[in-house]
């Protein structure tokens, strides 16, 4: 470890209760006059869409509606997203949702003034600089759900329709200059959401921590977010009205968004193939693969764990950690193995390479190798 290090940090939050009533107002800080709501079509018809947009009707700002994103949005979803957006004659993207909705939001933004395909802007190198910054338009996020941070976040994750692969688009403007976290949005999350995407924010704080990579705000915000999750996924997987327990959650999840500028891996590695290719939940995908690759990096983070463990007041050091892992899974209805999950009969050699080609596998604490990426596979495909 080297301690030489590039950081920048998130943006401009507005947490709290009721804050969406703030939606006109944020719009003016970030210069929008001519929203486009981009959300997925189940939060479409839903009453917090609408009250949004009639608040932005009473401030006198004309938004328009687009909701044609899928679950795992690919370049057809932003194609049509773009259409939208020009036709109307916006000039500033609100992502309200999920991670899908906030992802592709963003995209639509970042891609309202280029000339290059998407592709080319994948998170490879220096692709980044390839865009006219000139052509970004300003990105209000909205977050609904508790667990991908997407709102705090400097990417968007896009499927290639064509060959089933998660892409990872990266620029520092794709970060939203303003942030409403109202966790009232969150109470209309049913249990299996709540859970995987509570999960997923656990994931993201867990690989922050463990990654070898030099960042110790990052270290310091993944520690306290596990503990929140831990504390509170609980109450709101069986209390969904608990909004303090909500609120606790939706911070967490921007922490570890936050969190992982430090770094990725194994776990969201073998999650984006896996998603792209069966179309599963993100987090919860996280959360199945969780306990083998947890398992797998030991060699490498078995102190960091201890440390961890204490801190969560979870007795038994690296062994009892995991055994909370597991046992928090189960707790919250999470398959066991990715078989469980659906993923049946899986090509092996077309994830190996997906997972070993994904950004997120150069933050894992072990070296990912053909050989011992495919172990790891058979042991989330199998294991329980």
């Amino acid at each position: 470890m080297t301690a030489t290090a590039n950081w920048s940090y998130p943006t401009a939050i507005r947490f709290g209760r009721g804050r969406i009533s703030e939606i006109a107002d944020a719009c003016a800080a970030a210069g929008i006059n001519r929203p486009l709501l981009v959300t997925d079509r189940m939060l479409a018809d839903l009453p917090m869409v609408k009250s949004t947009l009639a608040l932005l009707d009473s401030a006198g700002l004309e938004c328009g509606l687009f909701a044609e994103v899928d679950p795992n949005p690919t370049e057809i979803n932003l194609q049509a997203g773009l259409a939208a957006y020009r036709e109307g004659g916006h000039d500033g993207v609100i992502a309200f949702g999920g991670g899908s909705g906030l992802d592709l939001g963003k995209l639509v933004a970042f891609m309202s003034g280029q000339t290059r395909p998407i592709w080319d802007f994948e998170d490879i190198g220096d692709w980044w600089s390839r865009a006219d910054i000139t052509g970004i338009a300003p990105i209000i996020a909205v977050p609904t759900t508790a667990g991908t941070g997407a709102e705090v976040g400097r990417a968007g994750v896009l499927t290639n329709s064509v060959s089933h692969e998660k892409k990872i688009i990266f620029h520092p403007n794709i970060l939203p200059r303003q942030v409403i976290c109202d966790p009232e949005l969150t109470l209309s999350m049913p249990p299996a959401v709540t859970a995987g995407t509570g999960l997923d924010a656990f994931a993201h704080c867990l690989e922050a921590y463990c990654s070898p990579h030099y960042h110790p705000m990052s270290h310091g915000i993944a520690l306290e977010g596990m503990r929140l999750v831990k504390e509170n996924l609980p109450r709101v997987y069986a209390d969904g009205s608990d909004i303090e327990a909500r609120a606790h959650m939706m911070a967490a999840a921007a922490m570890g968004a936050t969190a992982f500028q430090k770094g990725l891996g194994a776990i969201h590695a073998i999650s984006h193939p896996i998603g792209a290719l069966y179309n599963t939940h993100h987090g919860t995908t996280n959360a199945v693969v969780m306990p083998a690759v947890v398992a797998f990096n030991r060699p490498a983070i078995e102190e960091s764990i201890r440390r961890l463990a204490n801190y969560l007041d979870i007795p038994g050091g690296f062994d009892g950690f995991l055994h909370y892992l597991i046992e928090l899974n189960r707790s919250l209805n999470i398959p066991g193995n990715l078989t469980a999950l659906g993923v049946v009969d899986p090509d092996l050699d077309v994830l190996v390479a997906a997972a070993l080609a994904d950004p997120s596998a150069g933050g894992n604490p072990v070296t990912l190798t053909p050989t011992n990426t495919r172990e790891l596979l058979e042991k989330c495909l199998h294991s329980s």
